[in-house]
């Protein structure tokens, strides 16, 4: 949506190497193009592994993509007026992206977090000139996620002329992030399975459904985390943050899945530090869920097959919860290695995860009240 005029330089002097990085004028133009990296061993077996999508080398992480797709997107249709306030409810990335987009287009931004957001993140969206309001109980039923949304609901009424991006349910969140998946066709050619994080919903159904465009066989993944309420599991309090939901986003794809995976924190946090000591690549909790599928998944498929697994962030804003001791001990997060596969289930209602557990049977809570599988299309 942005248009962005790279730097051209002439050719360098003899004995230098030719850039091959973009030199562009605004820190937007920042984003997208991130690299992938085959994980594999120590992290996966011999002669299997991954492709990681380093959505983290992004300014602010892989939700930068969208946030700068949905202002842009709402400034063209008038919905978001010149200088306008924006609000918005977040855990975390999708706050810097929203300050990354005021930035470029002149916004005001506002964002409602909770108390579990890291330190460090708030911080950080403050130096980047955002307001920070944080919720002080959570909502008696939808917990945190449903306290952020009431609150986002109160500062709209207060000013008419502020814009709500509504991550959860704005199908422009799903269109932001076609572009990802044609750098992963563009990277790999062939792509047979794809392993990704499920929150708001946005960049499973958007990548899921373009790289289906390309590959109608791909084998989608879905990565949730136990407490969720995404894929039909009941809600309960929840460490991870990134993934997972309280609520019910209309983003979610339920069709384009071939399976879930639910992951406890104990097990995403052994993935993540295990993959930042063997690869010096890691993330938060989302990104150690996606790794320790994807793992999986590279040990039961062939050993030909081609798998995508998109990490949305990189460690930088865990040094506080996933890599400090301190934390994981008071939470019991550590000496917890997990199994060599997962758990199974027949139905996500057959009875409550509380660890690594996987269902092929993929419904969508609010429509599925016959236990009817999801149609792909």
């Amino acid at each position: 949506m942005n248009t962005i005029t790279a730097v051209t330089s002439p050719c360098p002097p003899a004995g230098l190497p030719v850039a091959t990085a973009p030199s562009v004028r605004t820190p937007a133009g920042l984003v997208g193009n991130t690299p992938l990296l085959w994980v594999g061993e120590p992290f996966a077996a011999p002669g299997r592994g991954f492709w990681a999508k380093l959505e983290g080398a992004n300014p602010g992480g892989i939700k930068d993509r969208t946030a700068l797709y949905m202002v842009q997107a709402a400034c063209d249709r008038g919905e978001l007026l010149p200088g306008a306030p924006i609000v918005e409810s977040t855990s975390g990335t999708l706050g810097l992206g929203l300050a990354l987009a005021g930035n470029a287009f002149g916004h005001p931004v506002t964002v409602v977090t909770d108390p579990g957001m890291e330190p460090m993140m708030s911080s950080l969206l403050a130096a980047y000139g955002a307001t920070v309001h944080v919720v002080a109980e959570p909502h008696p039923v939808g917990g945190w996620q449903q306290a952020r949304r009431d609150k986002v609901a109160e500062l709209l009424a207060a000013r008419p002329d502020t814009w709500c991006p509504d991550q959860y349910h704005n199908p422009d969140n799903v269109a932001a992030y076609r572009p990802l998946a044609h750098e992963l066709v563009a990277q790999l050619g062939r792509i047979d399975a794809l392993v990704v994080s499920v929150g708001t919903g946005g960049h499973s159904a958007g990548v899921g459904s373009a790289l289906r465009d390309f590959f109608p066989d791909l084998k989608v993944v879905g990565v949730d985390t136990t407490g969720s309420t995404i894929f039909g599991q009941p809600a309960a309090p929840r460490l991870m943050r990134g993934l997972g939901s309280s609520i019910h986003p209309r983003n979610v794809a339920y069709h384009l899945f071939d399976e879930v995976h639910w992951v406890a924190a104990p097990e995403a946090v052994w993935a993540a530090r295990r993959l930042a000591r063997c690869h010096y690549a890691t993330g938060g909790w989302s990104v150690g869920a996606v790794a320790l599928t994807a793992r999986w998944l590279a040990g039961v498929l062939p050993a030909e097959a081609r798998i995508a697994a998109i990490f949305p962030d990189g460690p930088q804003r865990y040094t506080g919860t996933v890599f400090c001791e301190t934390y994981c001990r008071e939470h019991g997060l550590l000496c917890h290695f997990p199994p060599d596969a997962p758990q199974e289930i027949a139905h996500p209602r057959e009875r409550t995860v509380t660890s690594w557990t996987r269902c092929t049977t993929v419904t969508d809570p609010l429509a599925d009240l016959t236990h009817t599988p999801a149609v792909r299309r």
